[in-house]
C-alpha cells in the first residue's frame, strides 16, 4: 500500500516525505475500514484504495495554488480535500458535505490524521455559496464525481473569489460536458480549459478560472441546478 502511495506521488511529480507517507497511509486504512457501512469507495484492499483514491487525487495537486482557501466539494471520502490538506499545510481546507454519515468520517479522519488545517461542513454546497461567509471566498475549489458540470458549476463558481480556480477531474465525455457547459460559465463568471490527466489517459482535468462576479440570483435553492441545469 505505501509503495502505491510513494510510486503514485512519483509519477505525479511530488516529493513525499516519511510523514506525508505515514498520514496517507492511515487515510486508506481509515477509508478501508469504514467503507463497507459507508460506501466511500468501491475498491475493496488497502492497495486498491491507494491507487483508486489516493492516485487519482493527486492528479489536480500541481494546478492549485499553494496556499489560501479551499472547498473540497461533496467530499465523500475525502478526496481529494484531505490529500490537500496533508500535502498542502498551507491551505485551509473545507470538506463540505451534506451526508450526515459521510460528515462524520470526515471528522475521524481529519482527527486521526490530526490535520489542523481542515474543518468539515455538513452542508450543502447551494447553502454555502449563499452565506456571506463562504461565497465568492475561496481561491480554490474542487469536487471530484459530485454531478454533470452545468450542476457542478452552479455549486461551486459562487464560492470563488474572482481570480480563482475550480478544479474537476472527470472522464472520458470530459469534452461533451465541457461544450455543453458554456452557458453556465458565462452566468456564473467563469471560463474553462481541459488539462490532461497524469494518471488516465481517458481523463482529464476541466480548470475554471473565475474571471467576474457571479449574479445574485446563484446558487439557486437546493436541488433546482440539478432538476433545471442552466442553458
Amino acid at each position: 500500500m505505501r509503495a502505491v502511495i510513494e510510486a503514485a506521488g512519483v509519477a505525479a511529480g511530488l516529493d513525499l516525505a516519511a510523514d506525508h507517507l505515514d498520514r496517507l497511509s492511515r487515510y486508506v486504512e481509515l477509508v478501508a475500514a469504514w467503507s463497507d457501512r459507508l460506501r466511500l469507495t468501491g475498491a475493496r484492499s488497502r492497495e486498491d484504495v491507494a491507487r483508486v483514491l489516493v492516485a487519482r487525487g493527486f492528479d489536480v495537486l500541481s494546478l492549485l495554488p499553494h496556499a489560501g482557501l479551499l472547498a473540497d466539494l461533496g467530499s465523500g471520502a475525502g478526496v481529494p480535500g484531505i490529500l490537500i490538506a496533508v500535502l498542502c499545510p498551507g491551505t485551509r481546507v473545507a470538506l463540505v458535505e451534506a451526508a450526515r454519515r459521510k460528515a462524520g468520517f470526515l471528522e475521524i479522519a481529519v482527527r486521526e490524521l490530526a490535520l489542523k488545517n481542515a474543518d468539515v461542513i455538513a452542508t450543502r454546497a447551494e447553502l454555502l455559496g449563499r452565506s456571506s461567509a463562504h461565497r465568492e471566498r475561496y481561491d480554490a475549489v474542487t469536487a471530484r464525481a459530485v454531478a454533470d458540470l452545468r450542476v457542478l458549476l452552479e455549486y461551486a463558481v459562487p464560492l470563488l473569489r474572482v481570480g480563482g480556480v475550480a478544479l474537476f477531474p472527470k472522464g472520458a465525455a470530459v469534452a461533451r460536458q465541457l461544450e455543453g457547459a458554456q452557458a453556465a460559465l458565462r452566468v456564473l463568471g467563469g471560463v474553462a480549459e481541459l488539462r490532461p490527466s497524469s494518471v488516465s489517459p481517458d481523463a482529464a482535468i476541466i480548470l475554471v478560472h473565475k474571471v467576474g462576479p457571479t449574479p445574485a440570483d446563484y446558487p439557486r435553492r437546493p436541488g433546482a441546478a440539478s432538476r433545471y441545469p442552466i442553458a
